[in-house]
């Protein structure tokens, strides 16, 4: 573990480098930006419509104490895709799918010795294949995580007026209320620095990959695991330090 500890950060002194050409690092980006952002809003979209539906359906269901507000509902919604749900578990489900996606595209240009290829025309292979892929998700991963609350909050109130158990003006009400910049810029620094661990480990263990396809698989799976790991860890410390 300390081993793998110390070669990811060798690695990563490598990646964190001025790339070479900016015109091929800004074609490398563009690319990577719709692998890893584009690509990834369908999954988004469902996750968060439905996940924000079952929320807002789920407190509202519970809400029997005529004591609270009607509009608690809202905010409730509000706080908790904000708080935890966008940034934590959006980044979770794309740590499944980036994290394997590039975990194995490394591997396979490992294994096929692309990567050795390169490394003999005297390019940089970590800056040329990784550092892309790392500025591609600190700048998209965001823009998904945005996303995601508002199509979580928007899901939340679809399903209360199809259920009839909120009014759309009690529910904004309950999505105004309280609400504090603080906390999204918390979840986008957590958003920023989940992308940046899905990005590096994943690209970690397929970098270093040794033997055949079955060895690939087994590196992404690695991958997906370890990052997941990490985020839920960095998620604590994170919130321990800005939160309390």
């Amino acid at each position: 573990m300390i081993r793998n500890l110390g070669a990811y950060f060798l690695m990563m002194g490598w990646v964190l480098r001025k790339p070479r050409k900016f015109s091929v690092f800004w074609a490398m980006l563009m690319r990577e930006i719709h692998a890893i952002g584009i690509s990834s809003i369908p999954i988004v979209v469902l996750m968060s419509t439905f996940i924000g539906a079952v929320i807002s359906l789920q407190t509202a269901s519970n809400m029997d104490n005529p004591l609270l507000p009607s509009y608690t509902v809202g905010y409730i919604t509000q706080s908790s895709v904000i708080l935890e749900f966008s940034p934590t578990i959006i980044s979770l489900i794309l740590a499944g799918k980036v994290g394997s996606n590039i975990s194995s595209e490394i591997g396979t240009m490992r294994i096929t010795e692309q990567i050795d290829a390169l490394e003999i025309m005297g390019i940089n292979s970590l800056n040329h294949l990784i550092l892309p892929k790392v500025f591609a998700a600190v700048i998209y991963f965001p823009i998904l995580v945005i996303f995601s609350m508002i199509l979580a909050m928007v899901g939340g109130l679809i399903s209360l007026i199809i259920s009839d158990l909120s009014t759309a003006e009690t529910y904004v009400l309950g999505l105004r209320s309280w609400f504090e910049v603080y906390n999204v810029i918390y979840a986008l620094i957590k958003t920023v620095a989940f992308g940046f661990i899905i990005v590096s480990v994943s690209s970690f263990y397929g970098y270093y990959v040794k033997g055949g396809s079955l060895d690939v698989g087994r590196a992404s799976t690695k991958a997906v695991v370890i990052s997941s790991i990490t985020i839920l860890i960095t998620n604590f410390i994170i919130t321990k330090l800005m939160l309390l």
